[in-house]
């Protein structure tokens, strides 16, 4: 019986591809004679085309809708915001300008002036006989028989802080009074006049207790003789221009001395200037000493802050509306501490409303002239 060999392995999906292939060809073939196109010639080992790749086109991904939302939201702008595109748009704010500082009126002016040693002009009566206290006094619309009163405020110039409070917290009627060792002087006397103040220069003068208590440089003393106060007079009024008189800084023991007193009044006197005195002294000298060199010179009635406290302030002003009363015109003399200032500037508010007027220290000046001129 013959043998019957095993087929390989390899030959069986050999013939079943090979039969796969003929199959395909004859479908080609008869698909090409149903559509009348010659068909092409397909070659058994021929290949299969592999398809185009699918190219995948994402879609933008939708926000989730709010559950929440009722519809679209409201245009909610805040009090001071303004939307970014308009305010962007819109020009910006106009960069802050400090408002200009009032000019002071001129000093010195033609005329009532010569070279000094201080560095700035001595004052001098004019030719035609304007004294300077008259030419520099602030101007002021006098209320007839008012009960005048008028207050010196002095010790200005040394501290800015003190010095700028007073001038822009004092009402303009309020004579202001400056130290001549003060920086930029003049600066300061023109920024005062510029507010409507009438301002003094003060001269320091020998107190009791000098040298342990020394006023400062140039001080007039009761034994330097005429001459040698003269010198220092000058040097002190010529440190600035535009005051319309002096006031005194200490002086008790120059206030004792008439014939001393009575030499510095009559060179302020020469000058055409006012001399407004705290009363630093023996008031009795000082009024003969006025009398003797023919001063204009008028006498503190209250120095009101010997005691600095407010309510002894406020005491001391009330006592010049009784003797402004009593006698139609009281001056008051004090520094520049901030309660005496304060003090002042609050009890000014209402100070006309009780039937007073409140004047510069050229005006009580002149009424008391007025009043003591004898009559023809």
């Amino acid at each position: 019986m013959p043998s019957v060999r095993p087929s390989s392995p390899i030959r069986t999906p050999l013939l079943a591809g090979l039969g796969a292939a003929v199959v395909m060809v004859a479908v080609a073939g008869g698909l090409a004679w149903l559509s009348g196109e010659d068909p092409a010639p397909v070659s058994a080992s021929a290949s299969i085309e592999r398809p185009e790749p699918i190219v995948v086109v994402e879609a933008p991904i939708e926000p989730a809708s709010d559950p929440f939302a009722e519809g679209p939201a409201d245009n909610v702008s805040l009090p001071g915001v303004t939307e970014t595109e308009i305010a962007l748009s819109e020009p910006p704010p106009p960069a802050f300008v400090e408002p200009a500082r009032p000019e002071a009126p001129p000093a010195p002016l033609p005329g009532l002036f010569e070279p000094g040693p201080g560095g700035a002009p001595l004052p001098v009566i004019a030719a035609d006989g304007t004294r300077p206290d008259r030419a520099y006094a602030a101007d002021f619309d006098v209320v007839e028989g008012a009960p005048t009163i008028a207050v010196v405020v002095g010790g200005l110039g040394l501290s800015e802080r003190l010095t700028a409070r007073a001038i822009e917290t004092l009402p303009a009627e309020v004579t202001l009074s400056f130290a001549p060792y003060a920086d930029d002087l003049q600066g300061w006397i023109d920024r005062a006049r510029a507010d409507g103040h009438e301002v003094l220069i003060e001269l320091p003068m020998e107190p009791f207790d000098y040298p342990n208590n020394d006023p400062g440089p140039h001080t007039l003393l009761a034994e330097a003789g005429s001459l040698e106060n003269e010198r220092r007079l000058l040097w002190l009024l010529s440190r600035a221009s535009g005051y319309a008189g002096v006031a005194n800084y200490l002086g008790a023991r120059l206030g004792a001395e008439r014939d001393a007193m009575a030499g510095v009044f009559a060179a302020l006197e020469a000058r055409g200037l006012s001399v407004f005195h705290d009363g630093a002294g023996r008031r009795a000298v000082l009024e003969g000493a006025g009398r003797q060199a023919d001063a204009r010179l008028a006498i503190a009635d209250r120095v009101i802050d010997a005691d600095p406290a407010p309510e002894a302030v406020d005491r001391r002003l009330l006592e010049l509306e009784a003797l402004a009363l009593q006698d139609g015109d009281a001056l008051g003399h004090g520094f520049a501490y901030p309660a005496t200032v304060d003090t002042i500037a609050l009890w000014a508010e209402a100070l006309a409303a009780r039937g007073y007027q409140l004047a510069p220290a050229s005006v009580l000046m002149a009424k008391r002239e007025a009043r003591e001129e004898p009559e023809t």
